[in-house]
């Protein structure tokens, strides 16, 4: 099972400029993303980052310097990255790759968003500690 739908274009080409911390994604169809280290982080596709459910989200602050300490490949279908903040859970299929390429400028938008609305930044080290969240966590 590779977890792509059958009209999913795939790459051709991915290159990690890490000067400019950009991921540069080139697929079949003749589409090529440049995606920022920071948008990748943010927009894991992790457990840890996406929660388990709708609203169950974690919202990345401080990442804006964050790096691509490697690149692992998962199967034929998609990239595991390690993070220089140790994150290394999300596997970044090329659907999904594909996606947060054609989206990219509104999902930057709703992320930019959702930081003002929390009073967070980009920046490293410039954030408030989370509020403690409400309710019962039971496994």
């Amino acid at each position: 099972m590779s977890g792509l739908a059958k009209d999913t274009p795939t790459p051709t080409e991915i290159k990690l400029h890490q000067k400019s911390r950009i991921l540069e994604i080139s697929f079949s169809d003749g589409n090529t993303f440049k995606l920022s280290f920071e948008f990748l982080r943010v927009y894991s596709p992790s457990a840890e980052v996406r929660g388990h459910g709708p609203g169950q989200e974690t919202l990345q602050v401080g990442k804006k310097d964050i790096d691509i300490v490697r690149l692992e490949p998962v199967g034929v279908y998609a990239v595991k990255p390690v993070f220089s903040d140790g994150h290394d859970t999300g596997i970044y299929s090329w659907d999904y790759l594909y996606s947060l390429g054609l989206h990219h400028d509104e999902l930057w938008q709703d992320y930019l968003e959702k930081l003002e609305a929390a009073g967070a930044s980009r920046e490293p080290g410039a954030n408030p500690p989370p509020a403690p969240r409400g309710g019962c966590h039971s496994h």
